[in-house]
């Protein structure tokens, strides 16, 4: 409808949300579609979309990542991808990660990684519709998205357009992202998204030889955003130098993933 102010939770058309889907590559099936959000940028949603996504593939699921952050991909760099995906007459075929993660991402589709994407709102979100739509994803079990920073464009097609049957808040201790935590929160509320859980990020540094933890920015607040949204804590992460070394490399693959496990239960508990 034109006066749509898609605000899902208190619409009174008899509209569906459905009717926003868009249809999957003919050619594949996705059984779970969770996405990793924050309104704010910085916070660390490409690396806890990386760790959930190895931690998926250790296990033995079917993974894949839809990298929705179309003017700061990260992503394809994170698993060390740098080759242009390439068009067959099943679709748009995924670059694939070391593990067997299948990933598309802007980057892999323009000619210079490094050239930056200006465009427009409507272009960026029809980006979107086409990683999905136009992409022989196969056969996954869990689609993991990584989304962009914000309340905007990408989010709301994301939301609608996706079957997306759940979203990852990421949040740092600052009083400021708790503020924005909860913005991204009433987003997912408003488009009848469920909310899975938060994980705080950059939560503490381990002390190399004590062992002590130390909360460089300042206390830690997940669990006062968590009880205030109603929603478990899926996992406390440090401040890994090693980590950080490691996804500049291009080796995500490799990296630690230290309560991710324990994250990755409780998603599964909830789906």
């Amino acid at each position: 409808m034109s006066d749509c102010t898609h605000d899902c939770s208190t619409c009174e058309s008899k509209c569906e949300k459905a009717d926003f889907l868009q249809p999957l590559n003919v050619n594949s099936s996705v059984g779970k579609v969770i996405a990793v959000a924050s309104g704010k940028g910085g916070v660390g949603k490409s690396l806890v979309t990386s760790m959930l996504a190895c931690e998926s593939a250790e296990r033995g699921f079917n993974t894949a990542i839809l990298d929705a952050d179309v003017t700061g991909p990260s992503i394809p760099k994170a698993f060390g991808l740098h080759d242009q995906a390439v068009g067959t007459e099943l679709g748009i075929e995924p670059a694939i990660a070391g593990n067997g993660i299948k990933v598309m991402s802007i980057n892999l589709i323009i000619d210079d990684e490094e050239k930056p994407v200006v465009w427009r709102g409507p272009v960026i979100s029809g980006v979107i519709n086409q990683f999905w739509t136009d992409v022989n994803w196969g056969n996954i079990d869990y689609m993991f998205v990584d989304m962009p920073p914000g309340t905007g464009d990408v989010p709301l097609t994301v939301y609608q357009s996706l079957p997306v049957d759940g979203i990852v808040i990421v949040a740092t201790p600052q009083d400021l992202v708790k503020l924005i935590v909860k913005k991204a929160y009433n987003m997912a509320k408003m488009m009848n998204v469920p909310i899975l859980g938060v994980v705080e990020n950059m939560s503490y540094v381990e002390c190399p030889d004590c062992g002590k933890k130390i909360e460089i920015f300042g206390k830690s607040k997940a669990e006062e955003i968590a009880a205030e949204l109603g929603v478990p804590v899926l996992a406390t992460l440090p401040v890994d130098p090693h980590t950080a070394e490691l996804v500049d490399e291009g080796k995500a693959v490799g990296m630690d993933k230290p309560g991710i496990d324990a994250a990755f239960d409780k998603i599964l508990e909830q789906l």
